[in-house]
C-alpha cells in the first residue's frame, strides 16, 4: 500500500485542511488539531526556516493528528514557492519549459524532469507528501498576471503534455500532486485573491481549449491518483451565479462530467475575496463542501476562523475516502 494512503485512520477527519502562524505548533494550535482533527495542513513560508525545522514541524502536526495526513505546500517554481533560497534551490517558471516546448519538446521534458525530481527530493526530506502543482491553465492575451509564467503555454497540448509528465514524476517520488485550476483559470481578468474573476467564453471555446490540458491528465493512467483543486471563477455561460469552487453544477457537470476527474477535490483558498459574498470562512468552506468539493482548504492560520470552520464542516464524506484509498492504490501499482 502506498504511504499516501491517507484515508487510513481518516474515518472521523473533518472536511478541511488546515494552516498554522509560525514555523512551530503552539499549544493552542495543538489542542485545536487534536480536537478538531482535520484531514491535514498546508503550509506557507511563514512556517519554512530550514530543513530541520520543518521536518521537525511535519512530524509533529503528524503525531497530533496519530496519522500520516496530507501535508501541502505550493511549491511551483518562479514567483510561487514556499521553500525560497538561499535554504532551498530557486526553481524556473513553468513557463520557460513551455517556452522551449515550443520547438525542442525532448529537450523541455528533460529538463523539467529533472527540476521535478529535485523539487521532490526536497520536499520529501522535509515531510511534505502532497504538492499543489502543476498548474494547468491555458495562457490567453487576458490572463491576469497571478496566473502569468506560473502556466506553461497558450498551447493546450503543450499544457498537457508537460502536466502529466509533472504529475508522474511527483507521484514516481512518492508526492501526490494537485492539478489546479479546474476548470481553468486561463481566461481570468482579476486576481481570485484580490475580486471575482468571471469569464465569458462559450462552452464550447472552452472545451476545446481551457479544459483539454484537465481532461487529458484527469484520463490518463494517474488521473485518480492526482488531486484537482477548484477555482474560484464564475463561468457565466454555464453557472452565471456561482464560482466553480462554490457550484454544484460546474463541479458534476463539468469537472467531473465532461472533464472526467475523478480524484480528490479541494476548494481554493478559503479566504480569498473572489467568495467574499458567501459570508466568512465558515460559510464558505460548507457551501464548497456541499456544492461538491471533497475537502475546503483554509490558508490563513488565524484561530478563530478554525474554530468556526471546525464547527461547520462535516467529515470527510464515504465518497471522499475512497477518492483517496483509489488514489494510494492506483499510485502504488504506478511505482
Amino acid at each position: 500500500m502506498s504511504s499516501n494512503n491517507f484515508s487510513e485512520g481518516a474515518d472521523d477527519a473533518g472536511a478541511v485542511i488546515f494552516s498554522l502562524k509560525s514555523c512551530a505548533v503552539s499549544n493552542e494550535e495543538r489542542s485545536f488539531f487534536k480536537d478538531s482533527n482535520p484531514l491535514g495542513f498546508i503550509l506557507f513560508a511563514r512556517n519554512c526556516e530550514n530543513p530541520a525545522q520543518l521536518k521537525a514541524l511535519t512530524n509533529d502536526l503528524r503525531e497530533t493528528l496519530g496519522r500520516n495526513c496530507p501535508i501541502l505546500i505550493d511549491q511551483e517554481g518562479g514567483r510561487v514557492q514556499r521553500l525560497k533560497p538561499p535554504v532551498w534551490r530557486q526553481y524556473p517558471p513553468m513557463k520557460s519549459f513551455g517556452d522551449k516546448a515550443a520547438s525542442d519538446m525532448d529537450g523541455a521534458l528533460e529538463e523539467l524532469r529533472f527540476t521535478i525530481l529535485q523539487m521532490a527530493e526536497e520536499l520529501s526530506e522535509c515531510g511534505v507528501n502532497v504538492n499543489c502543482a502543476p498548474v494547468l491553465d491555458v495562457l490567453t492575451e487576458a490572463t491576469h498576471d497571478a496566473i502569468g509564467d506560473r502556466a506553461f503555454s497558450e498551447n493546450p497540448e503543450i499544457v498537457a503534455r508537460l502536466g502529466l509528465s509533472v504529475c508522474r514524476h511527483f507521484l514516481a517520488a512518492g508526492l501526490t500532486p494537485v492539478i489546479k485550476h479546474l476548470p481553468g483559470h486561463g481566461r481570468g481578468k482579476v486576481d481570485s485573491h484580490k475580486g471575482l474573476p468571471h469569464v465569458l467564453a462559450s462552452l464550447e471555446e472552452l472545451k476545446s481549449q481551457d479544459f483539454e490540458p484537465l481532461r487529458i491528465v484527469s484520463k490518463s493512467d494517474v488521473g485518480s491518483s492526482v488531486w484537482g483543486m477548484a477555482a474560484h471563477i464564475v463561468y457565466d455561460q454555464i453557472d452565471p451565479d456561482h464560482p466553480a469552487s462554490v457550484s454544484p453544477k460546474i463541479i458534476n457537470d463539468i469537472i467531473r462530467g465532461e472533464i472526467g476527474f475523478e480524484g480528490f477535490l479541494v476548494s481554493d483558498d478559503l479566504d480569498m475575496e473572489a467568495l467574499a459574498a458567501y459570508g466568512n470562512p465558515a460559510a464558505r468552506a460548507l457551501a464548497s463542501i456541499e456544492a461538491g468539493c471533497d475537502a475546503a482548504l483554509y490558508c490563513s492560520g488565524e484561530l478563530s476562523e478554525m474554530e468556526k470552520i471546525a464547527k461547520t464542516v462535516p467529515n470527510l464524506s464515504a465518497k471522499a475516502r475512497k477518492c483517496l484509498q483509489k488514489a494510494a492504490e492506483n499510485s502504488n501499482m504506478a511505482a
